[in-house]
């Protein structure tokens, strides 16, 4: 059986409406595949569903082939001492499996987040397995994935590295829901050297030694302003970075990712995304 092929796109706009804004975005950017912000990424607010925008974009989405995954909001840190930013982060985290159900949406990409305080990290192991537990047993067969996306390591941040993949996973009872995204940037700035020759499938061979080939959900592909291990969470487009070009040829390749979606993080907006969208798509069609 030949290998699935990994569709492309980008993260979009929702300015104007999902249906119309992030649909016509895919278009003209020839994405694959969206990630969408279903509420705003710096706020807690939970605006209610309008069920006829969404069934509309779904019917869009559906008839143009177009995959959709959601991102929740940066605010979200399960990992925090502070007991109202822990309680928000379940709430919202709730909020955005609700809302990827509602548009179709195949998972939910949360950060990892940070203990903040290297003297609570093992409390909020513990808050996180007591806060989400409930909330990933709610899910059903055809329920979103959870996506853990490892941050840049800085900090306290729960995921350093990604063997520490293993620790998050344990906490979450290696529930069946949850998956993994991985953001080429962020482990690139916690420092697994993917630039160099070998390093992205060093990297992809660990991550499937930690976290299972199976739960290798999505891919954030970015190349990062900072150079390797700097820790610093900063997009760059593919090719303009510390990255290059080469190492998303050797990920499209890896067998780990085949079938794997690739959805850009970089700056700029339809004309930038459009010649990614086309080189990451001729990286893959090799």
């Amino acid at each position: 059986m030949p290998k699935p092929l990994s569709r492309i796109g980008a993260h979009t706009p929702t300015t104007g409406g999902m249906a119309k804004r992030s649909i016509e975005y895919a278009q003209v950017t020839g994405a694959e595949v969206i990630q969408v912000f279903a509420s705003s990424p710096r706020m807690w607010a939970m605006p209610p569903a309008k069920p006829d925008l969404d069934e509309a974009f779904k019917i869009k989405a559906s008839e143009l082939d177009i995959h959709t995954y959601v991102h929740a909001p940066f605010l979200i840190n399960l990992g925090s001492p502070t007991e109202t930013t822990y309680l928000n982060s379940l709430a919202s985290t709730k909020y955005s499996l609700q809302r990827a159900t509602d548009i179709n949406a195949l998972g939910v990409v949360i950060h990892t987040g940070s203990a903040v305080d290297v003297n609570f990290v093992d409390q909020a192991w513990k808050q996180i397995h007591e806060g989400m537990m409930p909330i990933l047993n709610a899910l059903d067969e055809d329920s979103p994935f959870l996506l853990l996306e490892p941050t840049a390591g800085q900090g306290q941040s729960l995921v350093k590295k990604l063997d520490d993949l293993e620790n998050y996973l344990k906490a979450l009872e290696y529930h069946p829901k949850v998956g993994i995204c991985l953001d080429t940037c962020h482990v690139f700035a916690a420092g697994h050297d993917i630039a160099t020759k070998g390093g992205m499938a060093k990297t992809l061979d660990l991550l499937v030694e930690v976290a299972g080939a199976e739960r290798f959900k999505l891919i954030h592909a970015n190349d990062s302003m900072d150079v390797c291990g700097a820790l610093k969470d900063r997009h760059q487009n593919i090719g303009d970075g510390h990255i290059g070009v080469q190492p998303f040829a050797e990920l499209l390749a890896h067998p780990a990712a085949a079938g794997v979606p690739l959805v850009l993080e970089t700056p700029g907006l339809e004309e930038k995304h459009t010649i990614e969208v086309a080189l990451l798509k001729e990286l893959r069609d090799k």
